[in-house]
């Protein structure tokens, strides 16, 4: 198998996982946003993999079949920011591919990527959905923060169990044969 038929079926089979555990939602807030099953871990897998360009270039793969299956568009700005930017994020992960830490510094890095668009499109398009009393901003960093949080939590306490690790390590040591 060339090596870039190998980089292509790894990157679709983290996306395919991001992609149904997407859909195990443990908790969905009622105006967008929801924790997962570790989708975000599966979808910053191939930038961890193979590295940034790879991993942004997925990343935007995942993002796009995201907006096909549950679209929320309120202008093509947004949906850039929400979809495009935010899941090509994940890519972030690969500039901690070699670090001694690097698959959690690499996962803590993409959710943040994530966040900040997030952020952003909470701020700038959905503002009036603010709690009373809240600013857009303050709004959307506290809303944001809540689920994308949450998720990094829960997914670094399934990090810390050294099987886990050990399979996503053995995964990129047979993706990078």
């Amino acid at each position: 198998m060339s090596k870039n038929v190998k980089v292509l079926v790894y990157c679709a089979v983290c996306i395919a996982l991001a992609t149904v555990t997407s859909m195990i939602k443990v908790f969905e807030f009622p105006t967008g946003g929801s924790i997962t099953l570790c989708s975000m871990l599966f979808a910053m897998l191939p930038g961890f993999f193979f590295g940034p360009a790879i991993g942004i270039a997925a990343g935007v793969a995942y993002g796009i079949l995201q907006f096909i299956i549950d679209p929320y568009v309120l202008t093509p700005v947004q949906a850039i920011l929400d979809y495009v930017f935010a899941f090509g994020a994940f890519g972030i992960s690969g500039f901690f591919a070699s670090h001694k830490n690097g698959l959690r510094l690499g996962y803590i890095a993409a959710c943040i990527g994530r966040y900040v668009f997030a952020f952003l499109s909470g701020w700038v398009f959905f503002g009036e959905y603010a709690w009373e009393g809240w600013n857009p901003a303050a709004y959307s960093a506290v809303y944001n923060l809540i689920y994308i949080g949450a998720e990094t939590v829960i997914t670094l306490i399934i990090l810390s169990i050294p099987v886990m690790s050990t399979a996503i390590q053995r995964t990129k040591r047979s993706a990078l044969q």
